[in-house]
C-alpha cells in the first residue's frame, strides 16, 4: 500500500540533501530558481513511478545530487537535471523552459531530450541520439556531464529492470559512457560505470572477484598500515600537510588484468594503488611532489620501468600525478600516486573540476579544451553515418598518448600507436593529403612509422601524391581518417561516373539495351554486388570493356551453383554439430524461429545468452560476456531479443579451453586421457607449445553444457604440472 505522507517526506528529504551540497555556491537568487525547478520536475511527474515503483521525481533529484557532489557542477545544472524528462514526458516545450528560466538551461535540456524522427536504415537511434548530444558539446560541455550523471543513476537503479533492458543498457554504457567519462578525467564514475556493466553482464565473475576482495580486506588493511608508516613519519618530519588514502583498484579492471596477462587472482601484485596527498600551494607542486617520491624510495626501491610523470606532462584530459612501483618489505609490489589537493580533485572530478581552476592552472586547462575542440572539428565536418560516426568517436576515447615535436620544437600530443602521417595531417589536412613521407630524428622513414616518446618529425610532401585506400590501415587519429575517407569518396564517385559513361558506350557497340534485366546478367558474370562497384571497376581498369561481350547477354543465366550458400553452410553445420530449433526458449516462448550460434563467442548450454535478430527470419545466439555483444546491444538495442537454454538431451557442443604449466614427459599423454577416459569428452584437436620449460596450449573439445566443461576444467586443473586452466572464446 502506497503511504502518500512517508513519500512526500522522502522527496523533502532528497530535495533538502540536494540544498545542502549546493548551498557553499548559491548567489543571490539561485536557491528560488533551484525550488522553481523542483517544483516543475515535481508537477510535470506527479502521476508518474519508475519501474522500481518508486514516485519518480526521485530520479531527477538523484541526478542533481550527482551533479553536484560528484561532479561537482552549479546552479545551471542543477536546474537542467531537476528538469532533464520533462520536455520528453509531458507537454511542456523547450520555449516554455527558456521563458521561465532563460537560454542557458534550455539549451542543456534540449541537448538532453531524445531525437525523434525517422532514421536511415542500417542507422540507429541510439547513435543518432548520441551524435546530437555530442553536437552540443560545442556549445556546452554539460550536457554530456549531466548524462553521465542521468546514466549512472540509472545503472545504480538498474536492479528493477527486465533482464534484457539490464543487458541492452549496461553495454551502451559500456560502449560509449564509461570511455566518455574517461575521456572527461571522471575516474571515480568511470570504475563505478565498468563495475556496473560487469554486475549485470557477467555477475558470477563479479562477485566473486568482490567476494575475494572483501576476504582478503582485513590483510590488506594491515599490509597498508605496516607500508606507510615509515614514510608518514618522515612526512611530519619534513612539515607536510598530507592525507593518505589506499583503495583496491576496481572489479572490472582487476578482472582486465586476469585476462590480459592471463594470471589469476592470487598473482595480482597490485591489488591496490596508495594515494598520497598534498595540501601544498600552487607555486611549491612540482617540487613537492618530487620530494615525496625521493623519501618514499628512500624506504623502498622503485622500479624504475614502472614510473610515470604526469605531473611535467598532464595527459589531455588534464589528470596529474606522479606514479612510481616500489618493492615493499613482504616482496609485493605496491604502486604509490603523489599529487597535490588540487590535482586530485581534477582527477576525481574531471572537467568540472577545472573550471574551478581555470585562472589559476591554465595548461591542463588547455589541454582538454584542445581535445574538446578536436570533437568539435570531428562533428562538424563529419558526413558518415550515426554509426561509422560512432565508431570514430570511440576510437578516440579510450587512448594513451604519444609526445612528440615539430622541426621547431613546438610539442605536439597524439594518440599511442599514431604514425608519421598522423603526425601530418595534425599539423594541416593539406600536408597530409601530400604526404609523401617524413623525417624521424632526421631519419628517413615511410608514412606508416609508429612514433615514439620524443621523437622530432619533419613531413616531406609532393604535390603528386594522393590518399590512396592503403592509407587507412596506418593512420589511427579521427582527424586523418575522416580526411582519407572524404577524399576516396569524392574519387569514387568521380570514377563511378567515368565507368558508367564507358559501359554506356560498350553497351551501345553491342546494342544491347540497358535493361535491369541486362545489368543483373552483367553483375553475376563478373561477380560484383553493386551497379556502383561495377561502374568503379570499369573506370578503373579492373573491368577491361572490351571482355563485355553478348554472349553475357544470351547465355543461360541460371548455373547450377555447387557450392551451398552461407545459410545452408551454417544449418548444415548445426545438424553436425547437434544443435536443434527447440533447444533455446527465444523472445517470449518457445518458437520455431531459426537461430545460429554465434562465431565469435560460441556459447553453450549453461552460457548466459540473448538473442540478436540478423534479417527478417534470423537470431544470432551470443554469450552476454562477448566482446561483440557490448556494440550490438548499444547500437541495436531494438534488435535484442532475450534467449534462454531449455533442459535438453545430451547433445554435444564445441568449446575452447586455454591451458599453461611446466612442461614434463607424458604430460599431453595425462591431459588427453583426463578428457578421454574420465568424461567422455570427444576431442577435436590439441595445440601444445613448449618454451624454456613452460608450456601453453588450446584444446578443443565437445561438451553436453557449462557444468560439464566446469567438470572438465577441474580434472585438468588437477593434472601434475597443470598451473592455469580457463576456457577461452
Amino acid at each position: 500500500m502506497i503511504d502518500p505522507e512517508a513519500e512526500r517526506k522522502e522527496i523533502l528529504r532528497h530535495y533538502r540533501r540536494l540544498l545542502r551540497y549546493a548551498k557553499p555556491f548559491l548567489k543571490d537568487n539561485d536557491a528560488k530558481i533551484i525550488k522553481k525547478a523542483f517544483n516543475t520536475s515535481v508537477e510535470a511527474h506527479k502521476d508518474m513511478r519508475r519501474k522500481s515503483g518508486e514516485p519518480y521525481i526521485l530520479h531527477p533529484l538523484a541526478v542533481a545530487q550527482i551533479a553536484v557532489e560528484e561532479i561537482g557542477l552549479g546552479t545551471t545544472s542543477i536546474v537542467a537535471a531537476l528538469m532533464h524528462d520533462v520536455v520528453e514526458d509531458t507537454e511542456m516545450e523547450i520555449a516554455d523552459i527558456e521563458r521561465e528560466f532563460g537560454s542557458s538551461v534550455a539549451r542543456i535540456i534540449e541537448g538532453l531530450t531524445k531525437i525523434s524522427g525517422v532514421f536511415d536504415y542500417g542507422s540507429s537511434q541510439q547513435a543518432e541520439n548520441f551524435r546530437k548530444m555530442l553536437l552540443t558539446l560545442s556549445d556546452d560541455v554539460r550536457v554530456i556531464l549531466i548524462k553521465l550523471a542521468d546514466r549512472l543513476h540509472n545503472m545504480r537503479t538498474l536492479d528493477s529492470m527486465p533482464r534484457h533492458k539490464q543487458l541492452k543498457i549496461a553495454s551502451e554504457t559500456m560502449y560509449l559512457y564509461a570511455p566518455l567519462a574517461h575521456r572527461l578525467g571522471l575516474y571515480a564514475i568511470k570504475s563505478e560505470l565498468e563495475d556496473l556493466y560487469l554486475k549485470y553482464t557477467d555477475t558470477e565473475t563479479y562477485k566473486d572477484i568482490s567476494n575475494k576482495i572483501r576476504q582478503t580486506r582485513s590483510a590488506r588493511n594491515k599490509f597498508i598500515k605496516d607500508f606507510i608508516h615509515p614514510i608518514e613519519e618522515e612526512l611530519r618530519r619534513h612539515g607536510f600537510k598530507f592525507a593518505i588514502k589506499g583503495r583496491p583498484k576496481s572489479i572490472y579492471s582487476i578482472l582486465k588484468k586476469i585476462k590480459k596477462q592471463n594470471i589469476t587472482f592470487d598473482e595480482i601484485y597490485d591489488l591496490f594503488a596508495i594515494r598520497i596527498i598534498l595540501d601544498v600551494p600552487l607555486e611549491n607542486e612540482k617540487a613537492a611532489c618530487w620530494q615525496v617520491y625521493s623519501i618514499i624510495t628512500d624506504f623502498y626501491q622503485p622500479n624504475p620501468d614502472r614510473l610515470r610523470d604526469w605531473v611535467n606532462t598532464p595527459k589531455s584530459n588534464g589528470y596529474e600525478s606522479l606514479h612510481t612501483t616500489v618493492m615493499s618489505k613482504s616482496g609485493q609490489w605496491v604502486e604509490v600516486q603523489i599529487r597535490t589537493q588540487r590535482m586530485d580533485e581534477i582527477a576525481e572530478r574531471g572537467y568540472a573540476a577545472h573550471w574551478k581552476y581555470k585562472t589559476e592552472n591554465s595548461v591542463a586547462e588547455s589541454a582538454l579544451e584542445q581535445w574538446i575542440n578536436k570533437v568539435r572539428d570531428m562533428l562538424e565536418g563529419n558526413t558518415a553515418n550515426a554509426l561509422e560516426f560512432m565508431d570514430e568517436f570511440r576510437k578516440n576515447l579510450f587512448v594513451e598518448e604519444v609526445f612528440v615535436f615539430t622541426p621547431k620544437g613546438e610539442l605536439i600530443i597524439l594518440p599511442d600507436k599514431a604514425t608519421a602521417l598522423d603526425f601530418a595531417f595534425e599539423i594541416h589536412s593539406q600536408i597530409g593529403m601530400h604526404c609523401l613521407g617524413a623525417k624521424v630524428n632526421q631519419k628517413l622513414v615511410p608514412l606508416s612509422y609508429k612514433l615514439h616518446n620524443g621523437d622530432q618529425v619533419e613531413i616531406l610532401t609532393s604535390q603528386k601524391q594522393k590518399p590512396n585506400e592503403e592509407w587507412l590501415k596506418y593512420v589511427v587519429t579521427s582527424k586523418a581518417r575522416s580526411r582519407i575517407k572524404e577524399y576516396l569518396r569524392e574519387e569514387r564517385k568521380y570514377k563511378s561516373e567515368q565507368g558508367r559513361l564507358l559501359l554506356e558506350k560498350r553497351l551501345d557497340q553491342l546494342k544491347i539495351a540497358d535493361t535491369n534485366a541486362n545489368i543483373n546478367k552483367l553483375l553475376a558474370f563478373f561477380n560484383v554486388p553493386t551497379l556502383q562497384d561495377l561502374y568503379y571497376r570499369v573506370a578503373s581498369g579492373r573491368i577491361d570493356p572490351k571482355n563485355i561481350k553478348e554472349v553475357i547477354f544470351t547465355a543461360a543465366a541460371d548455373k547450377p551453383s555447387s557450392i551451398l550458400d552461407p545459410k545452408s553452410f551454417d544449418k548444415e553445420v548445426q545438424k553436425i554439430r547437434g544443435v536443434n530449433s527447440d533447444m533455446l526458449v527465444i523472445g517470449e516462448h518457445t518458437s520455431n524461429m531459426k537461430y545460429k550460434i554465434a562465431k565469435c563467442c560460441n556459447p553453450i548450454p549453461g552460457d548466459d545468452v540473448f538473442g540478436f535478430e540478423e534479417g527478417d527470419e534470423d537470431i544470432e545466439i551470443h554469450r552476454t560476456s562477448c566482446q561483440r555483444a557490448v556494440e550490438l546491444m548499444s547500437n541495436y538495442g531494438n534488435r535484442i531479443v532475450k534467449a534462454k537454454w531449455t533442459d535438453q538431451q545430451e547433445l554435444a557442443f564445441l568449446a575452447g579451453i586455454h591451458i599453461k604449466g611446466t612442461d614434463r614427459v607424458g604430460l599431453v599423454n595425462d591431459l588427453t586421457k583426463v578428457i578421454s577416459n574420465s568424461l567422455k569428452v570427444n576431442m577435436r584437436s590439441i595445440t601444445i607449445d613448449s618454451h624454456d620449460g613452460i608450456f601453453e596450449g588450446n584444446i578443443m573439445v565437445f561438451v553436453n553444457d557449462t557444468g560439464h566443461l566446469d567438470k572438465l576444467i577441474q580434472r585438468m586443473g588437477r593434472v601434475n604440472g597443470v598451473l592455469a586452466v580457463e576456457r577461452f572464446e
